[in-house]
């Protein structure tokens, strides 16, 4: 017997649904892995849920997530993630957006929103027009850039410690010597045909007793 599982409709209907309410406002509709992808138009877009929630019923916003495409012209891609309690159906919204052009915010719509605009501002650098508080969610005030960028370097640009000199915390630039910049591709069944940084401790002569066990090279046959 297999266990219980939450049965989601059938999208059945949904995209000719969705053609016929979003009109204009809808650039594309697709299905794939059994979900709906709805692509609008950037300055539409509050419209748009406004349809989806009114009209077609999906009450409630979930989540807002960004995706960072640098190779596009416009890079970055807002998701927007719906669902119908009364239809038990999901589908997902996308918008693309650049660094400079702010996306019309939801908030008027759903007020979680704000929170999660802010989290998307923060990470992606993506503004929205219209949200009351923009600020930064995850990360300091005071950081340079956002984080989840693909040509953020994964080191960051400032480090944060604890300065006993000044007795607070303080911000200096990060700094990576050079030997941490090196990488090793040897193989470990083969080793590196130099001694590592503590390994000649291990360099000992052999101690008496018993002889140390021959190579398979080694054997005589």
């Amino acid at each position: 017997m297999s266990a219980p599982h939450p049965k989601y409709a059938s999208n059945d209907g949904v995209i000719d649904a969705a053609r016929a309410a979003l009109g204009d406002m809808l650039l594309g509709a697709t299905e794939t892995v059994g979900e709906i992808r709805l692509d609008v138009k950037r300055e539409n877009v509050a419209d748009a849920l406004r349809i989806l929630r009114d009209e077609m019923a999906y009450q409630q916003l979930m989540e807002i997530a960004g995706v960072d495409y640098p190779e596009r012209p416009e890079r970055f891609e807002i998701v927007y993630m719906l669902l119908s309690l009364t239809k038990n159906h999901r589908l997902r919204v996308h918008v693309s957006a650049d660094e400079m052009t702010p996306v019309p915010s939801v908030t008027g719509l759903w007020p979680v929103a704000g929170w999660l605009e802010r989290e998307v501002f923060d990470l992606y650098g993506v503004l929205f027009d219209g949200n009351p508080d923009l600020r930064r969610i995850l990360t300091d005030y005071g950081f340079r850039g956002h984080p989840l960028r693909k040509d953020f370097p994964m080191s960051g640009f400032v480090e944060m410690r604890y300065s006993e000199e000044e007795k607070r915390v303080v911000y200096s630039p990060v700094k990576l010597a050079q030997d941490f910049r090196t990488f090793d591709f040897t193989s470990p069944w083969e080793g590196a045909d130099y001694v590592l940084p503590g390994d000649e401790k291990a360099r000992v002569p052999e101690a008496r007793g018993a002889p140390t066990p021959l190579k398979a090279d080694e054997v005589k046959k």
